[in-house]
């Protein structure tokens, strides 16, 4: 039993480091409102499209987001910025599982890089019924 869990636990661990998906984006005043900063809704959005392909890539299934943990908008996003979304699983279920995703920004014009945004997705494996089934066989 133990030789079992340990496998398991290093399937876990592979296919969490084989699922991180990176996405970058330049953010241009067309994405931005009347702050000239990035819309949140429009974050939001992207930050649950990195959610879902992390989560496909680590189970191959088809997923659904069934909620969202608090957002945290540490800081605004302003036009002219490169933005990178991080998703990466922090949580396996039996049918579920959680993915924090952080944004980052960073100036086009001088040096470093800023955690703006944290959140966490729970998604679930579902079959053609749309009814659960475990994350890994």
């Amino acid at each position: 039993m133990e030789v079992e869990k340990t496998t398991r636990e290093e399937l876990i661990d592979k296919r969490i480091n084989d699922s991180e998906t990176r996405v970058s984006k330049a953010v241009f005043p067309g994405d931005t409102n009347h702050h000239n900063t990035m819309f949140g809704g429009a974050v939001m959005y992207l930050m649950d499209e990195v959610a879902f392909m992390t989560a496909t890539r680590f189970c191959r299934k088809p997923i659904v987001t069934v909620s969202s943990d608090k957002i945290d908008f540490k800081h605004a996003i302003p036009a002219g910025t490169l933005v990178e979304f991080v998703g990466r699983v922090v949580r396996v279920g039996r049918t579920s599982l959680d993915v924090q995703v952080d944004v980052y920004i960073e100036s086009m014009y001088r040096d470093g890089i800023d955690k703006a945004i944290s959140g966490t997705f729970t998604l679930v494996a579902i079959n053609e019924n749309k009814r659960p089934v475990p994350v890994i066989d």
